[in-house]
C-alpha cells in the first residue's frame, strides 16, 4: 500500500469521446484524485474480435495518467467477456439450476469451470501485462471484478465434471463421500462417480451435504480463476501486487477467508442498503470484516458510492455530509484507500443512474463539492496510511456454516446467521467497542472476548480452538443453534450444542422455535427461538418464565463460557454483551454519547489517531482517555491525534 491515502474511482474513458479525457484528468487533479481503476470492462474494445487486439487508445489513457501523476489499478477485463465470446463458445456460458443456459448481454457471462473461458481470460491478461509491465502509471493489478457476483454457481455439464473431480480430490473414495453426505437416506447412495451431479432442480429438498460441497466447490472454482490470472501477472510483473474486489459482508457466495489468503492486499466494495434503519452500522461491519480478512493490515476500499446506487428498489441519495462520514468510517476502520464507482456518471447503460464523483449535472453540485473537499482532507491525513486498528473482541463467522444453514430444511426460517452476526456486531458498535471478525479455526490470541452469534456448523478443529481460548483465560459468548453439526452438516449426537456441550456446561434436548416474543425473568424478551436446556455444570443467569435456562455461564480453565438458548431482543442482547465485556475487561477507546462511533488507528511507533464520527443531529462531546473533551458537530467527523 502507498504512503498516502489512495483516492479516486473507476475511470471508464471508453464510454466517452476522447476530447473529454483531458478534462477528466484535470478535474481529477482538482479533486485530489491520485488513483483510478481502469480497463475493468474494456475487453470488447481491447480485443474487438477474437485474437485481434487494439491497445492504441488504452496506451493514451495510461500515458495521460502517468503525465498527470495519477496511478492506475490496472484491471484485467475478464469479468465481462465480449459478444464474440458467447457467440463462438456458447457451451462456455453459464447454466442455472433449472437448466437454462444464460446468454450474453450483461456481465459475468461465463461458466467458472470452462477451460475455454480460462484460456481466453489468461490470453487478454497476458497481453495487458506484457504491454504495460514497465508503465509508470501501473501501481496495482485489479484482477477481474467482483468474482461470483452474478455467476457464483454454474450447473452445466462442464461444472458437473469439475465438481466430480473436486469431490474425488477431497474424499478419495465413494464410500467416504456416501458417509459424509448421509446418502443412505432417501435411497441416494452413489455407486459410480459419474452418477453425481450438481444440486440441480429436484422434486423437493436437495441433499444437504451435496449442496454444501457444491457451494465449496463453486467458491474454489472462482478462487482458481483468480490465482491463475494472479500467477500469470506475477510471473511477468513480480513487483506489482495483485488484488480483486471482494464484497465482504454483503456477498456470501464465496469463502472470503480462503480468497483473502491468495491476495497481496485485500480490497472490497461496499454499498449502503437503504432499507436498513442504521446503514452506517452495516458499513462498519463490512469495514471490520475487510480489515480482518487482511490480517489486521490496511486494506483498500475499491468501490463505494458518492450518493445513490442503481440496483435497489428505491435508490436513496445521500444527505449532505453523508459521503464524508461513510468514507471516513472506512478510513477509521483500517482502509488506506477510498475509491468509488465511478469517476464520471455514465450517460448510457445499466448503471447510468448510479452516482459518481463527477455527476451528470457537473461540478456545480453537492456531490462534486464534497468529493473535492474530501480529496483535500485525505491529502492532509497521509500520516494515517499504514496505521492499524487493534480490537479486543472477535466475532466468529464461517462461510461453510452460513451455506449449511441456508439449506431450506431447518427448524426455523427466522434464524438468519448473517443477520444475527450483524446484530451482535451492532450491539458492540452501540457500546463503543471495536471488533474483528475471525474464522473459527483462526488465531484467537490477543482477544479478550470472543462472540459466537450463529455458528451452526463447526469443525472439530474450530470447536477445540474456542475451548483453548477460554481455557487460557478468555471469555466467550455462544448464541443458540451453534455447534450443532460437523463440517459435513451431520448432527453431533448426544445433545445440543454438540460441539460445545462440555465447554458450556449445558445440554439441550429440544428446540422450540417461536412465533412471537417470550418473557425472560430479567425483563428482557426472547425472540424467534428457544430451547429446552439443562445446566450440567453451568450457573444459570437468566431463565424463561417456566424456569428453564435462557443464559448460562460456565467456568472452563481460567476463563468463562456463556450460552444463550434464545435470541434476546436488542435491549436484552445489549445487557448480555455489556456484562461479558465487563467480565473480559473490554472498554471503549473513548467516552462518547450514543450515535457517535470512535475508532483508534495506531502506528507501531506509538503515533495514533482517534476518529470520531457523529451520526446524530446534535453536537456531541467525545472524551479520549487522559485527554481533554472534544466537541464533534452534528453529522461531522473529527480526527484527533493521540
Amino acid at each position: 500500500m502507498p504512503d498516502v491515502i489512495a483516492y479516486g474511482g473507476d475511470w471508464n474513458p471508453e464510454q466517452w469521446p476522447e476530447e473529454t479525457w483531458e478534462q477528466d484528468v484535470a478535474l481529477m487533479r482538482e479533486a485530489g484524485v491520485n488513483r483510478v481503476s481502469v480497463g475493468i470492462f474494456s475487453w470488447s474494445l481491447l480485443e474487438p474480435a477474437e485474437g485481434v487486439f487494439d491497445f492504441g487508445w488504452f496506451d493514451r489513457v495510461m500515458d495521460l495518467l502517468a503525465t498527470n501523476g495519477i496511478k492506475a489499478n490496472l484491471a484485467t477485463p475478464t469479468a465481462a467477456p465480449p459478444p464474440w465470446f458467447g457467440d463462438a463458445y456458447p457451451e462456455a456460458l453459464p447454466v442455472d439450476a433449472d437448466g437454462r443456459r444464460l446468454t450474453h448481454g450483461s456481465r459475468q457471462g461465463f461458466c467458472p469451470s470452462s477451460p475455454i473461458y480460462r484460456e481466453k481470460a489468461l490470453r487478454i491478461a497476458e497481453q495487458l501485462a506484457t504491454r504495460y509491465r514497465d508503465h509508470e502509471a501501473l501501481a496495482l493489478w485489479h484482477v477481474h471484478n467482483e468474482y461470483g457476483c452474478h455467476n457464483a454457481r454454474c450447473f452445466c455439464d462442464t461444472s458437473a465434471a469439475a465438481f466430480r473431480a473436486w469431490l474425488r480430490s477431497h474424499y478419495d473414495t465413494l464410500d467416504a463421500l456416501n458417509d459424509a453426505w448421509g446418502t443412505a437416506f432417501w435411497s441416494q447412495r452413489y455407486g459410480d462417480w459419474a452418477q453425481i451431479l450438481p444440486p440441480r432442480a429436484t422434486p423437493t429438498f436437495p441433499n444437504p451435504g451435496q449442496q454444501l460441497d457444491f457451494r465449496r466447490f463453486s467458491s474454489d472454482a472462482l478462487i482458481e480463476l483468480y490465482t491463475a490470472e494472479r500467477d500469470l501477472l506475477r510471473k511477468i510483473t513480480p513487483d506489482v501486487p495483485a488484488t480483486t474486489n471482494l464484497m465482504a459482508g454483503a456477498h456470501w457466495d464465496m469463502d472470503c477467508w480462503a480468497f483473502a489468503a491468495e491476495m497481496d492486499v485485500v480490497s472490497t466494495d461496499h454499498y449502503l442498503i437503504g432499507a436498513r434503519a442504521e446503514p452506517h452500522i452495516d458499513l462498519a461491519f463490512a469495514a471490520d470484516y475487510a480489515r480482518s480478512l487482511n490480517g489486521g493490515r490496511p486494506w483498500l476500499l475499491m468501490e463505494h458510492s458518492t450518493s445513490a446506487v442503481n440496483w435497489q428498489p428505491r435508490n436513496r441519495a445521500k444527505a449532505p455530509g453523508e459521503l464524508r462520514r461513510n468514507s471516513m468510517t472506512h478510513l477509521a476502520r483500517g482502509a488506506d484507500g477510498i475509491m468509488y464507482f465511478q469517476w464520471r456518471a455514465s450517460r448510457a447503460g445499466a448503471e447510468k443512474w448510479h452516482s459518481a464523483m463527477l455527476p451528470h449535472a457537473g461540478t456545480n453540485t453537492k456531490i462534486w463539492r464534497e468529493v473535492a473537499a474530501l480529496g483535500a482532507e485525505l491529502a492532509g491525513l497521509a500520516d494515517v496510511a499504514g496505521s492499524t486498528v487493534s480490537a479486543d473482541v472477535a466475532i466468529l463467522i464461517d462461510h461453510s456454516s452460513v451455506w449449511a444453514q441456508d439449506h431450506p430444511a431447518q427448524p426455523s426460517a427466522d434464524m438468519d446467521p448473517v443477520e444475527e452476526a450483524k446484530r451482535w456486531h451492532a450491539a458492540l458498535w452501540r457500546a463503543g467497542l471495536t471488533c474483528d471478525l475471525a474464522h473459527p479455526e483462526g488465531d484467537l490470541t490477543g482477544y479478550r472476548l470472543v462472540l459466537v452469534p450463529a455458528l451452526y456448523l463447526v469443525s472439530d478443529a474450530g470447536a477445540a480452538n474456542l475451548e483453548r481460548f477460554v481455557e487460557r483465560g478468555g471469555v466467550a459468548l455462544v448464541g443458540p443453534y451453534s455447534g450443532i453439526v460437523d463440517e459435513h452438516d451431520r448432527v453431533r449426537l448426544g445433545g445440543y450444542p454438540g460441539a460445545w456441550r462440555d465447554l458450556l456446561g449445558v445440554s439441550v434436548e429440544e428446540f422450540f422455535p417461536l412465533d412471537g416474543p417470550i418473557a425472560l425473568a430479567s425483563g428482557a424478551s426472547g425472540t424467534a427461538w428457544s430451547e429446552v436446556a439443562h445446566a450440567t455444570g453451568a450457573k444459570v443467569l437468566d431463565t424463561y418464565a417456566t424456569g428453564e435456562p435462557a443464559w448460562t455461564r460456565n467456568e472452563w480453565g481460567d476463563g468463562f463460557a456463556h450460552y444463550l438458548t434464545t435470541r434476546p431482543d436488542d435491549d436484552g442482547l445489549a445487557e448480555v454483551i455489556a456484562a461479558v465485556a465487563t467480565e473480559a475487561g473490554v472498554e471503549p477507546v473513548a467516552a462518547a454519547p450514543a450515535g457517535v462511533e470512535v475508532v483508534r488507528r495506531s502506528h507501531a511507533d506509538g503515533r495514533s489517531y482517534l476518529f470520531a464520527v457523529n451520526h446524530t443531529g446534535e453536537d456531541a462531546v467525545v472524551t479520549p482517555p487522559g485527554g481533554d473533551p472534544v466537541t464533534v458537530a452534528a453529522g461531522d467527523v473529527r480526527v484527533i491525534s493521540a
